[in-house]
């Protein structure tokens, strides 16, 4: 879910202004699962804009303070969170540990990088959700660890189905600053897609596996 509408037509604003998100509903983008997409979201491109980073950062931080209150440490799901996680911990205050997909092969072989006692309040940052699976990894591997994750904060949300069911069945409480529905929304607005384009984009979300396939 998101925040409020505001926030998220504001941050979707922003991401299509600086191309961290780009619409090509006529000229497919082919993602490493396989799949064609019309859609393609950086949120690293976020990083080079200090305006927007600093908005990110002061957003994601006020959803964690006004619904789960001050957390006892902030984790970023590697790599993509990482940098927005470290500064939204600078804003809270609090200690910042990241999470990798897997544990290393080498070395002390952590999954979580950085200190975590048992017992504490986790708050997980991403920047962005598509299935959830990688995020909700994330999630089992700091629970393993014996963290309390009170939640999951994100930049942007495709808002697939299965990404529902995911975070329902897992338990884990998803805010972000905007989703795609907010996107097409803001994006129709500012004319960065037109009308005709609409419904290419809408249908891709229903079944994006099977989209556009020859």
């Amino acid at each position: 879910m998101i925040f409020d509408k505001n926030t998220a037509k504001k941050t979707a604003e922003l991401l299509l202004k600086i191309k961290a998100i780009k619409l090509q509903p006529d000229e497919p983008f082919d993602w490493a699962s396989g799949w064609k997409s019309p859609i393609y979201c950086d949120n690293r491109i976020t990083l080079s804009y200090v305006m927007i980073r600093n908005f990110i950062r002061e957003n994601l931080s006020k959803i964690i303070l006004e619904k789960h209150g001050q957390p006892d440490v902030i984790a970023g799901v590697a790599t993509g969170a990482i940098a927005i996680g470290v500064l939204v911990a600078q804003e809270l205050g609090v200690p910042f540990i990241y999470v990798r997909p897997e544990p290393k092969s080498h070395g002390r072989k952590n999954q979580i990088e950085g200190f975590l006692d048992s017992g504490q309040n986790v708050v997980v940052v991403e920047d962005l959700i598509s299935t959830g699976k990688s995020s909700l990894n994330a999630v089992n591997a700091l629970k393993e660890a014996g963290a309390r994750v009170i939640a999951m904060v994100a930049i942007f949300d495709y808002g697939f189905e299965t990404a529902v069911r995911n975070f329902e069945e897992a338990h884990v409480e998803l805010t972000t600053l905007s989703n795609y529905e907010h996107l097409l929304e803001q994006a129709l607005e500012t004319n960065f897609i037109a009308n005709k384009q609409l419904n290419t984009l809408k249908t891709w979300r229903e079944n994006p596996g099977e989209w556009n396939r020859n």
